[in-house]
């Protein structure tokens, strides 16, 4: 099955983080002459493998994968740059005569591309930066992050708590204008057609296999990649460390905690994590065609994609 590289269709493969987008994305992206795009600002990252689910190299081969292994822990994306690339990948996937399809769990990121926002062009203030920085670290993320709810709300809703770096991003803006961060996101949506497709399991059985996807993590050796990077000279300060998983390992490794303990934060923020994914793409969304992962809903996408695909772009 090959497509028009005129039509500028998009698939988003979107739902919370264990559902099973790897292997669901694959399958579809083999049916349909597909070729897959992160949304997961974890995966841009190299030598962060084990402690972000990344796909293998065996499952990368199966179809194209784009927006993964970009950069170094320590060059971190902006939304702005991310936004831009993913842009670009698109285009380059649809003069292929191929499918894009976006998988991942990054809300924000999704969001973006819909949505077309304009990133604010605010110049960086690095001794403001510093300062937030060296705040938030004294106080933690989450602290940081309700600093960030105090004055813009609705900015906060769509920061994760844990993201240190864009809860300072955030501040700096409000500090640096005066102005809300949440109201500098003008729109200005992309002439593309998208079909969002979500995947959903009970949110029990998500939490079961989260926790099982930790305890592999550590059998594959989650320890040793986090001392890893440590050891190539990464300060355990960078932003793309504090990532769920890194934070509690580095803990460990300064017996800060004991590996038990660390796993159960990681459960315990992974679940956090969950619920706030929920709050990006609600079930009662009319724009998401929400399919239950049992039984296996491949099928089932395959030809709703294509039936989407036969009608005209608007």
């Amino acid at each position: 099955m090959r497509f028009d590289g005129k039509e500028k269709k998009v698939v988003i493969l979107l739902g919370p983080t264990a559902v099973g987008k790897t292997d669901l994305a694959i399958r579809l992206a083999e049916r349909l002459a597909g070729e897959i795009v992160s949304a997961d600002s974890r995966l841009l990252y190299r030598g962060m493998d084990i402690g972000t689910a990344k796909p293998t190299e065996m499952e990368m081969a199966r179809v194209p994968h784009h927006l993964i292994n970009l950069a170094n822990p320590d060059e971190i994306w902006s939304l702005a740059v991310y936004q831009k690339r993913l842009l670009q990948t698109i285009d380059e996937i649809l003069e292929r005569d191929k499918l894009p399809i976006i998988a991942g769990g990054t809300g924000q990121y999704i969001r973006s591309l819909m949505e077309g926002w304009v990133i604010p062009t605010v110049k960086p203030d690095i001794r403001l930066r510093e300062v937030l920085e060296v705040w938030g670290r004294e106080i933690g993320a989450e602290e940081l992050h309700r600093k960030v709810a105090l004055l813009d709300r609705e900015a906060a809703a769509k920061i994760d708590a844990n993201n240190l770096r864009r809860s300072v991003r955030a501040l700096e803006v409000i500090f640096s204008t005066g102005e809300l961060f949440s109201k500098q996101k003008e729109k200005e949506a992309p002439e593309l057609d998208f079909k969002l497709i979500g995947l959903s399991r009970p949110r029990e059985e998500l939490y079961a296999r989260v926790d099982a996807r930790i305890e592999k993590m550590f059998l594959d050796g989650f320890v040793q990649e986090v001392k890893a990077l440590l050891d190539q000279g990464y300060s355990e300060d960078l932003p793309t460390l504090s990532a769920i998983g890194y934070r509690e390992v580095i803990q460990y490794l300064h017996g800060e905690c004991s590996l038990d303990e660390g796993k159960i934060q990681m459960k315990r923020k992974t679940r956090e994590f969950i619920r706030r994914q929920a709050n990006w793409f609600k079930p009662d969304d009319p724009n998401i065609e929400w399919e239950p992962m049992t039984p296996d809903p491949l099928e089932k996408i395959v030809q709703s994609v294509l039936e989407w695909r036969s009608r005209e772009t608007k």
